[in-house]
């Protein structure tokens, strides 16, 4: 009888103790894997920002087709393409701009994709180009001809906004992304020149030119120029720059952005420029 009892206490014991363990094993595989969370960029957007623009410009074909105008069909400008003579530089101006974004993403778990609309008026950017005058003695269909070329330039950026296609990745609130898009700007512009000089100069030379010593001596001079308002510009913009999310709808950014116009009046633009806002996403 005590062998009996024994047994059944030791078989008690044994069964208490698997039962334990069963228990554990099955708690710890019935632990479920929780999903994958991400910051919700998803939605439409807008915001205000502000920031500093460096703006440059290329002057030097600006005055090209102006004396191509001036001298078109003389000898002078067949045979050494006096238009050609760059007489003006390159120009930068720096300022503050201020302005506002509005856009929509969509996403797929990290990958986040975009469409936004950026706008930026600036304070003035003024550009002016640096003049070199230009004076040559050059022969043109068997004339000798003194030439002195000189111009001025200047054109003025007042805004400009960009349409752009954006890719990101989310990395818990922050989202880096990059851009690139289509750009366009309003700006005013002013050109002008003037060459002149004389055909057969008497030599040494005679200010004026005397006919009756040197009968063969001729003055010239011819003027140009060309410019507008309110000027429509067109390029590209690309860039890159971080939203980092404050709450589920608040959210600051900072970004860097390249635009390159295409030029107008001969005069090649590009701005520069960094920028910080703030934005509000449904």
């Amino acid at each position: 009888m005590r062998w009996v009892i024994s047994v059944l206490a030791v078989l008690a014991t044994a069964s208490t103790a698997c039962a334990a363990d069963l228990d554990v094993d099955v708690l710890r595989g019935s632990q479920p894997v929780g999903p994958a969370t991400f910051t919700r960029w998803s939605g439409f957007y807008f915001g205000g920002q502000i920031g500093f623009s460096d703006a440059n410009a290329d002057f030097s074909g600006a005055t090209a087709p102006l004396v191509h105008y001036s001298l078109r069909e003389s000898t002078l400008e067949n045979d050494d393409s006096v238009s050609t003579w760059p007489v003006l530089g390159r120009a930068g101006s720096d300022a503050v701009g201020y302005g506002g974004f509005v856009g929509y993403n969509s996403q797929w778990q990290d990958l986040v994709l975009g469409l936004e609309g950026n706008y930026t008026h600036t304070a003035s950017v003024a550009m002016a180009a640096v003049s070199a005058p230009i004076s040559r003695m050059v022969t043109a269909g068997g004339n000798t001809y003194s030439v002195n070329l000189t111009g001025a330039g200047a054109l003025e950026v007042t805004d400009y906004a960009s349409l752009r296609a954006r890719a990101g990745w989310a990395l818990g609130n922050f989202l880096p992304y990059g851009f690139a898009g289509l750009a366009l700007g309003r700006g005013n512009y002013n050109v002008t020149s003037q060459v002149s000089g004389q055909q057969n100069p008497s030599s040494p030379p005679i200010v004026p030119c005397n006919t009756i010593i040197a009968p063969t001596c001729v003055d010239y001079s011819f003027s140009n120029s060309n410019g507008q308002q309110g000027a429509l510009m067109y390029g590209f913009s690309v860039g890159g720059g971080l939203d980092w999310a404050l709450t589920q709808n608040i959210f600051l950014r900072g970004e860097f952005e390249y635009v390159q116009f295409a030029p107008i009046a001969s005069i090649m633009a590009s701005i520069l420029s960094a920028r910080v806002g703030a934005g509000f996403k449904f």
